[in-house]
């Protein structure tokens, strides 16, 4: 059985570059970019865990299984 694939999207306008999602992604899957707002840099090791749509203050953050809507 193939492990289940996520995507991360970030809503840029809505970021304000708190961080909290940064820190609470327990497989780094995102950084600050230069521009201070919260970029997917390691897309393929998301686990689903949504614990940065989660802690976003701005619901910024949107986790989704890869092929469902």
């Amino acid at each position: 059985m193939l492990a289940k694939k996520f995507e991360v999207s970030i809503n840029k306008p809505w970021c304000k570059g708190c961080s909290l999602c940064v820190h609470v992604c327990p497989k780094k899957v995102l950084e600050l970019n230069e521009r201070v707002k919260c970029e997917a840099v390691r897309q393929e090791d998301c686990i689903g865990c949504r614990s940065c749509e989660n802690i976003c203050p701005d619901l910024a953050i949107t986790v989704r299984e890869e092929g469902t809507n």
